[in-house]
């Protein structure tokens, strides 16, 4: 969205320029996506998460086409709805489905493929719209084509289709299958995930014999059904996954994203657009390390470091703004939107920038990956959908917010309202500190144990994973696995 927004054809053709109106068309897909989040769990317990991903894919099609063929605000906002609930159907159920076919060794690599994807698809369609944008003369043309923003929204059919189709040829997770009681293609799909196809492999069967034995304490504790996530000890789980994809949004990540045109604007920034280009290609190559090391460094660190530094950079950002800025004087009618500027001070101008810079490749490195991953890999199999969904929900609900308040954040507040987010990421840090556990190389059936230890979330959890002790037995022939009948026979 942010690409469009300084260009002529769109503020004209749709006769928004920021405030209420613009912070509505924005929150309209974070809205659809959060009804869709709250769908996607009924979707993939009952159809699997490769079928959830795949009805995702189609409605965004949907809304892509109403988007496209906006006549309106009226059909854009729909289009954006619509759009939205796919994009909430796959933000829950993908990192669900990568967790529950990954290693655990790897697990937060895969998951963190995710936000990879994210910002490398945003990245794109930044540069699809920016490259829109010259179209008729370029974004300042009053008369400019409506191609110039029908065309980034168009194009986005494509990728979805992709996925569609691509979908057909990945696995069941073997979870989800050993949830329906279809016990020989789980033992198949593991096989062929981390046994080169070799059924007898020890990793495979120490995985069959964790998941079976974690399917049945379940199913004995009847941890199926959303009421089990008001039981104390997954409730807490549930307040922290949403607390810390609440915090995702309240970082101030979406103002850098969605807004970064007006927060550019404000600094006195003149090439608006390839400026803000810059940040894009910061997010996607800083999401690298990020999926290379959040094994290695953990996610309790990660989250860690991310919320301090977020802060700090947040309030050098105020301060630079409210000691070097001055109210709009409202000599240029684009800037209307926007109450407070740097006007001819470039040293100024270019902190900010570089402020925001670095605060994007601090959410990249951190919380942007890890607070997908840690949602997906803390609750048990069968209520691990409901709860990712309902994580994500708070994820798309502050986003919603957010997108709808920035804008006139920036006309009513101005300065004070990167204050407001650098104190969000204080909260989150201290939260962090008292309640995030590590979860690193422990697989998804051992984290009943991490959260259940009874040490505080600062004393750090046990190294070593069951499952590496019971591979190696497995391989020195002292445990034996037995497939038929789902029974393991121990020696």
């Amino acid at each position: 969205m942010s690409g469009v927004l300084a260009t002529s054809a769109y503020t004209n053709y749709f006769n928004v320029n920021g405030g209420y109106l613009q912070g509505a068309i924005t929150g309209a897909m974070a809205g659809g996506s959060f009804f869709g989040t709250l769908a996607s769990s009924f979707i993939a317990d009952k159809m699997s998460r490769k079928t959830a991903i795949q009805i995702a894919a189609i409605v965004w099609i949907i809304g892509s086409i109403f988007q496209t063929a906006a006549n309106g605000i009226a059909l854009l906002v729909f289009g954006r709805v619509i759009a939205g609930m796919g994009a909430g159907i796959a933000s829950a159920m993908v990192p669900v489905y990568q967790a529950e076919i990954a290693p655990k060794e790897i697990r937060g690599r895969v998951v963190s493929l995710q936000q990879f994807a994210i910002t490398v698809g945003i990245l794109v369609q930044y540069f699809i719209q920016y490259g829109s944008s010259f179209i008729d003369g370029g974004p300042k043309n009053p008369n400019q084509s409506t191609l110039a923003f029908r065309i980034p929204w168009g194009i986005q059919i494509f990728p979805a289709t992709l996925l569609a189709v691509g979908m057909f040829f990945v696995p069941y997770s073997p979870r989800w299958l050993a949830g329906q009681d279809r016990w020989e293609e789980a033992i198949r799909v593991l096989a062929n995930l981390h046994g080169n196809g070799d059924i007898g492999h020890p990793k495979v069967l120490a995985q069959y014999r964790e998941i079976e034995e974690a399917m049945t304490f379940e199913r004995e504790v009847g941890d199926s059904a959303f009421k089990a996530l008001t039981q104390p000890r997954m409730m807490s789980r549930v307040i922290l996954t949403v607390s810390i994809q609440m915090w995702s949004q309240l970082c101030g990540m979406n103002v850098m994203m969605y807004y970064i045109v007006y927060m550019m604007q404000a600094a006195g920034v003149h090439n608006l657009l390839l400026t803000a280009s810059i940040q894009y290609i910061l997010n996607v190559a800083l999401t690298l390390p990020a999926i290379l090391f959040i094994d290695t460094w953990g996610r309790r660190p990660s989250l860690l470091y991310g919320a301090f530094s977020m802060m700090v950079l947040l309030f050098v950002v105020a301060i630079l703004e409210a000691i070097y800025g001055v109210p709009n004087p409202r000599t240029d009618p684009s800037l209307n939107h926007i109450s407070w500027l740097i006007i001819d001070n470039p040293p100024v101008s270019r902190a900010i920038v570089a402020c925001s810079y670095l605060f994007v490749c601090t959410f990249a490195v951190t919380w942007g990956p890890t607070s997908w991953t840690y949602a997906s890999e803390i609750f048990p199999t069968g209520i691990r959908a409901k709860a990712v969904s309902l994580a994500t929900a708070s994820n798309w609900a502050w986003n919603c917010a957010l997108a709808f308040a920035v804008p006139t954040l920036f006309q009513k507040i101005n300065w004070r309202m990167y204050i407001v987010f650098g104190v969000f990421n204080l909260c989150a840090f201290v939260q962090v500190w008292l309640t995030v556990r590590e979860t690193k190389g422990k697989t998804l059936e051992e984290m009943e144990e991490v959260f259940e230890s009874g040490r505080p979330a600062w004393r750090g959890v046990s190294r070593g994973s069951r499952l590496d002790r019971l591979q190696r037995d497995i391989a020195e022939g002292t445990v034996k696995v037995r497939l038929s009948g789902r029974r393991y026979q121990e020696l």
